[in-house]
């Protein structure tokens, strides 16, 4: 049985979870080669005081080590966030076939710099693929309510 769009958002969903539970920004992965999860992230930045520990860079160098090799022309990441200009411009360095992303970043997302759809300069690789608003609401949410906590507290 293949695997829709959502059922991999809802991957990346539970992810997000991950990272809520751990008091990091909600925002999760999974990178899929031939039907097939190869690698997970979620967002550790407060944990490794690392602003570059994004989900999407956690994926990407687990996909690469899974794969044994840098290109990941044949994957779809499932991230639940729009991806931010360095986790976009790694994304065109592995040159990944997909990105498919949950919510939209109107403050930080790529798009908002540039895009492959004539957009500005593109961010991602002209031959990446890429799918917005997949169960938008879902990955909105979580992260509405990460922060609505933070405020409350």
């Amino acid at each position: 049985m293949e695997r829709s769009d959502e059922d991999y958002m809802k991957m990346a969903l539970r992810e997000a979870q991950y990272a809520m539970d751990q008091d990091e920004v909600p925002i999760g992965c999974v990178i899929v080669c031939g039907g097939q999860i190869i690698a997970r992230g979620y967002n550790l930045v407060e944990k490794l005081r690392d602003f570059t520990a994004h989900a999407e860079m956690q994926a990407f160098t687990s996909a690469s080590e899974f794969l044994g090799g840098k290109s990941l022309h044949e994957c779809t990441l499932y991230v639940t966030l729009e991806p931010c200009v360095m986790c976009a411009g790694a994304a065109y360095n592995t040159r990944i076939g997909r990105i498919v992303f949950g919510a939209y970043d109107e403050k930080r997302g790529y798009t908002r710099f540039g895009t492959h759809e004539g957009n500005g300069q593109p961010i991602v690789h002209p031959k990446t693929e890429v799918l917005g608003g997949v169960l938008q609401e879902e990955c909105s949410g979580l992260l509405r309510e990460f922060f609505r906590q933070r405020r409350d507290d």
